[in-house]
This record gives structure tokens, sequence and C-alpha cells, in this order.
């Protein structure tokens, strides 16, 4: 990986894989070395800001004019694009899920994706999906690229190697790795077999949350987001691109790799985090703060503080606070809460919801501690306590999370998960006390 990425924020980075491959001076010569053709992606309008403005100059063996053929309609059954609404299934409940079952059979990155949640429309580019993947077989003459939407990638178990455009990317569980839109990539399982989670960003890019009063340190630090060097794949075989576009799949074939880019500058690319760089901030003294002092990325919508999306996790941290419920409170929110666990135990739900799972708390639908984790958090002696070995995460949107016919289908569906409520009695007597007993 190269050096440091500040995703939103106009960076540029050079890398070549080939001594003098990239021009000096200008981006687009009369005759590029190597025989090689120059070639912009575009991330933002042409007019965006400086800030914002996002676009890299790419020297490949062959134009990607040259990648695609007469395209043909490729169904993908499990991948589903908002808007998704199914009317038999029922739109409202608390819902939970055991971890999707592996791969049975040869299944590669791409044929692995099964939605869970769409919200927002693909056509206005609002919105997102969430995604769950398994896959245990290579995408060997497979690529792909997704004209819909950005892909932040989050495994859970097994590592991939992200073969991008502008470079490899191994990401394992407890990083991430973003996608941009558009490019083409390969994803195939280091180990013997790999699943993750997907958040399909169809709006804004995701970028760096304000820190506000936090001031200039903690939460993501850019230093530690890393963009790929440069490194290409020569081969002339039979070779499928396949394409995401306005929900619908296509696919075309070509007789060469199309990831041959020798040599890319600028500033719309992929990257990865470590989650463990993540610094968290929190109470010190009483009170339990809002879930968005987690925020590692944000994708922001058109109205200030309201997001489209929020990455948002629950790392490792101190909890410290005086007489204070420490877990999660009981609440409802304008936004609808994916969430997903890497690791270890969610401190709220230390039953049930298990590594790989998957929990849905749309908009304005009340969620928070089972009864478990209430009566452990009410008479627990307050002392400084560790939260270790656990890494959950929440895909947050503004959006309703409509949730398809697979996922209500799907036998990991935990049909009790409201009962885990049940047992929360009525505390009130009348008298200051209350009836803890």
């Amino acid at each position: 990986m190269s050096e440091a990425y500040m995703p939103g924020f106009g960076n540029d980075f050079e890398t070549e894989s080939l001594p003098n491959a990239l021009p000096q001076g200008q981006n687009s010569p009369q005759k590029c070395n190597y025989g090689l053709y120059a070639e912009q992606l575009s991330g933002s309008p042409f007019t965006a800001p400086r800030g914002t403005n996002e676009r890299s100059w790419l020297y490949r063996i062959r134009p990607s004019v040259r990648h695609t053929a007469r395209f043909s309609v490729h169904e993908r059954d499990h991948w589903k694009t908002g808007p998704h609404i199914c009317d038999d299934v029922m739109p409202i409940g608390q819902l939970r899920w055991d971890p999707l079952p592996m791969a049975s059979g040869s299944v590669n990155f791409i044929d692995g994706v099964r939605t869970m949640t769409t919200a927002g429309d693909v056509h206005t580019q609002v919105g997102m999906a969430s995604h769950a993947y398994v896959c245990n077989a290579p995408m060997v003459d497979d690529y792909f690229f997704n004209a819909d939407a950005e892909l932040l990638v989050v495994p859970q178990t097994g590592t991939l190697e992200v073969f991008t455009e502008m470079g490899k990317i191994t990401v394992a569980p407890t990083e991430i790795c973003i996608i941009p839109r558009g490019m083409i990539f390969k994803a195939s399982p280091v180990d013997r077999e790999a699943r993750g989670y997907i958040c399909e960003n169809y709006g804004a890019k995701f970028t760096l949350p304000d820190r506000g009063p936090i001031g200039a340190n903690c939460l993501a630090n850019p230093r530690d987001f890393k963009t790929p060097v440069a490194a290409w794949e020569d081969k002339d075989t039979d070779c499928r691109v396949h394409v995401k576009w306005c929900g619908n799949f296509y696919v075309t074939e070509i007789g060469h790799s199309p990831l041959d880019v020798i040599a890319w500058h600028g500033n719309y690319a992929p990257y990865k985090y470590d989650l463990k760089t993540f610094s968290p901030v929190g109470a010190i003294l009483f009170d339990h703060p809002d879930p968005s002092i987690f925020t590692v990325l944000t994708a922001p919508s058109g109205e200030e503080g309201t997001a489209n999306i929020d990455f948002v996790i629950f790392p490792p941290r101190w909890m410290v606070a005086e007489h204070t419920f420490r877990p999660p409170w009981y609440h409802r929110n304008i936004m609808s809460e994916f969430m997903g666990l890497i690791h270890g135990q969610y401190d709220a739900k230390e039953e049930g919801f298990v590594p790989g799972g998957m929990s849905l708390h749309n908009m304005m639908l009340p969620h928070g501690p089972d009864t478990m984790g209430f009566e452990k958090a009410s008479e627990s002696e307050l002392a400084p306590v560790k939260l270790d070995e656990t890494m959950a995460f929440m895909f947050e949107t503004r959006f309703p999370q409509h949730v398809t016919q697979f996922a209500m289908q799907l036998e990991t569906l935990q049909d009790d998960y409201i009962d885990c409520w049940k047992g929360l009695k009525k505390r009130f007597d009348g008298t200051i006390e209350g009836n803890w007993d």
C-alpha cells in the first residue's frame, strides 16, 4: 500500500510499476511511454469545488473502451437495488439474524452477494443497500464494476485480496476497504472461504466526518487510510466484465484482462482502513454519549447533519462513567440502523447477537439492551472496565431500510428476537426507590 489517503479531501497521489510510465508536467502527452494510453477516470463533476473534485489519470495497456464489447443481460437473483419493496414482506419490526451460512459449491465474491435491505432510490443517487457476502472461490477471469455506487467492504471472517485497476488491496477482518463507483476489480478469498458485509452507497461519497469541538485529533485519522501502489495484469485469455447499472446486471466478454494500468496519479482511488487505529472518545465522568461519536466515515446528504449513510463502529474502549447506565440506552431514532458483529460480544446484547450476525432497527422503532443486559448494567459495580476483544459496526441511514424477501425467508432469521425484551418488568411502585427486587 502507498501513503495516507484522506477520503473526500482532494489528496493527489502518483504511483508507477514501470520507471517513467508517468508523464511529467502534463497529463496526456501526444505519445505515452511504453505505448500506453492516457485515460481520465472522474469521480465528481468536472466543475466540482477543488476540495471535492475527484479524478485520476490512468496510463494503461488498452483504453477501457476495449474492455467492453456488446453487453448481454446477466441475472443476479440475490442482489437487489433500491427502490425494492416486496409487497408480501412485513416492512416493520425489530429483526435479527444469525450468520449467513457459508457458501456451498464454488461461489466467487460477486456471485456470493446477498442483499438484506435496500433504502432510497438508485436512479436519483440517494440511499444505500446492506448486503452480506460469502465466497470460497477466486474471480480468475471475471471482473466487475458498479456504475450505481461505491462499495464499502467489511470482512467478518477470511481475508480478501481486492485487485483493482489501481493495484491490490488485502483486507482482513477488522479492516475495511472502499471501491469507488465505476472502478473495475476482482476480489478473491485468500483463505479457504470468506464472509462479511457490504454497504452499497448510492449517494455522495464517503468522507471523514467533521470533528467539531473534538478538534484536530481522534476518531479516524487521515494518515491511517491507505491507497494501493500500481500493479497490473497482462493476460490474453477469455475474460468477462460484469457491470451493475441502474439496478440491472450485464456482462461483456473480452479477450484480455481489464486490470492493465501501469501507472496512475490523482485522488479518485480505492483505499483501506484498519479499524483498530480508530481513536475513540467518550464520556469520562457521567452519561453515555450518542453513537455518532464513533463515526468512521459519513456519506452526506443535502441536509446538514443528516447523513445519507454513517458508518459507525463500536470498538474496544474503556468505560469509566460514574452513576451511569453504561450500555446504549433505550431509544427511538429517525435513522435506520443495520448492525453487524465482526468478533467478540456487543455490550448491549451479550447473547443472541453473534459474530457474523446482523440486526435491523428501522427508523422510530424502539430498541436497546435486552433484559439480561439491562439487569447486569443496573447492578454492576461501576469501576473502570475495559471492553476488549469486540468490534461491532452499524450502517446507519436517514432512509427506511426495506427488507428483502431473501432476508425474511433466511433460515437464520431469529423468530424470537422480540422476546429478548420480554423480561423488562414494571418497577414503578410510587416510591422514590422503585421496585428493584
